[in-house]
């Protein structure tokens, strides 16, 4: 039995998933409004490719459908089983970029047109974005995953601790190395990135 539309938005993802491996479309319809856009977002940020992203974020709300009739209440969170999942298709992803190139991958032309107004604010917005995606790229994979989640998907690190399945210290020492490292990685691109303090 279907459940309307409008009182599902207050029910857990849990629920709502139990739902759908009941034959609830309607739980179904919630639960991807609710999460595709936060799995597509760590999926962007870490491939740097909105297009890839978007296989990623597909494939694995996918993985969720298929793996509702088996989902257990209590053992874990939803949305960090699908981080989970989403992780590990990017890193897939990107141990097959790095093992023909990020020249090749990143090649010119191959980044997404900003259509927004203001031609000096897309170039900075642009230089910003490509020095993150750099450094991020340049990171260990480990160490890249914990930063995304932490730092742009809010995560917080016994989330990231299970997402990755690691103890929560690996995940605050993974997350300072990180950190530690695209600072050093920007530090001379600060006045180039429009970063410096006013005196």
């Amino acid at each position: 039995m279907e459940m309307p539309f409008d009182t599902l938005s207050d029910t857990t993802d849990e629920t709502l998933l139990a739902s759908y491996a009941g034959g609830d479309r309607a739980a179904a319809r919630v639960l991807t409004l609710r999460l595709t856009p936060r799995v597509l977002g760590l999926a962007t940020r870490m491939l740097g490719d909105r297009s890839e992203a978007e296989d990623v974020a597909q494939e694995a709300m996918l993985r969720l459908w298929r793996f509702a009739p088996q989902w257990r209440e209590g053992e874990a969170k939803v949305s960090t089983w699908l981080y989970r999942v989403a992780s590990n298709l990017c890193t897939d992803r990107l141990r097959r970029r790095r093992s023909i190139g990020l020249d090749d991958a990143f090649g010119e032309g191959n980044e997404p047109e900003d259509e927004r107004p203001g031609v000096l604010g897309q170039m900075q917005e642009a230089a910003r974005f490509e020095a993150l995606r750099s450094a991020l790229a340049d990171l260990p994979e480990r160490q890249q995953q914990a930063v995304v989640l932490r730092h742009f998907e809010g995560l917080s690190n016994p989330e990231i601790a299970e997402v990755m399945e690691i103890g929560v210290e690996a995940v605050e020492s993974l997350t300072a190395r990180g950190k530690r490292a695209l600072a050093a990685r920007l530090v001379g691109r600060r006045a180039e990135l429009g970063l410096c303090d006013d005196d």
